[in-house]
């Protein structure tokens, strides 16, 4: 197993061989993407070197602005969104400080989002609301088993991007059916190459497992699909605009909070 030591070499590797890669395509919105991960991917690595105090602090910020984007594709109130971060970011504290409660924690945070539609008497969008935040609570609540992950979710995080990115060059360029309505630009072909890809990347940061290679493999791509779901249900082509070359930050993380959750059960 990879120790957060042990990546960084792979990561500047990475990094410098995707920025020669960018630089020769000549194109715009790559450079912009690469300028991106070359200062996020930094601050990433920072933060799993501290272990699971440096892990909380990222999942809690990861989690209140991935709240604040998927509160407001789904159009819900300030009051909704402050509950909903509140419960992410006890999950992840629960799960860093007091890892047998988290489930109570779960249940506290579900009951609290569901008191917000019930004591405004919301009749009207009240179960639209609760829907809304309970698959907020179990799509981001996720984010709580980076903390108990350590390199492993590091690895997680790098198999993923690197799946999506080549994904989604090896969609474009081969063509052929597509995987599903939900996003039409994605392909079957894009898809195995992403996950052939991803595998790859496994085994040569020596944490290929059938566990890692099914979350990766099968719940990455699910995971954009959710978020597709979710994006086509709310009219939205990105969950923000704020993030250059990406749209949103939840348009970055939505392979890794299924394929996360995936490796938590298989785990």
């Amino acid at each position: 197993m990879t120790t957060v030591a042990g990546l960084v070499p792979h990561l500047c590797g990475a990094l410098a061989v995707g920025g020669v890669a960018v630089a020769a395509t000549g194109r715009r919105e790559l450079m912009v993407r690469w300028c991106v991960w070359a200062l996020g991917v930094p601050l990433v690595t920072a933060a799993f070197w501290l272990g699971p105090p440096g892990i909380a602090v990222l999942a809690t910020v990861v989690g209140v602005v991935a709240v604040a984007e998927f509160g407001g594709l789904l159009q819900l109130g300030p009051v909704d969104r402050a509950v909903l971060a509140v419960a992410i970011g006890g999950l992840v504290l629960a799960a860093w400080l007091v890892p047998g409660e988290v489930f109570r924690v779960a249940a506290a945070g579900a009951l609290a989002i569901a008191a917000v539609p019930l004591l405004s008497g919301d009749a009207e969008h009240g179960l639209r609301r609760l829907g809304a935040g309970l698959l907020g609570l179990v799509w981001l609540g996720v984010l709580a088993g980076l903390v108990s992950s350590g390199a492993l979710g590091l690895v997680l995080f790098v198999a993923v991007s690197i799946a999506d990115i080549v994904a989604y060059a090896a969609g474009r360029r081969l063509g052929g059916p597509r995987l599903s309505p939900l996003s039409p630009a994605k392909r079957w072909s894009g898809t195995l190459a992403g996950a052939a890809a991803g595998l790859l990347t496994l085994a040569v940061l020596s944490s290929l497992t059938w566990q890692t290679a099914v979350a990766v493999a099968v719940g990455g791509p699910l995971g954009d699909l959710l978020e597709s779901m979710v994006k086509r249900g709310a009219r939205a082509k990105d969950a923000g605009r704020w993030l250059p070359g990406s749209g949103g930050l939840l348009d970055r993380i939505d392979s890794l909070l299924v394929a996360l959750a995936v490796l938590l059960v298989l785990g």
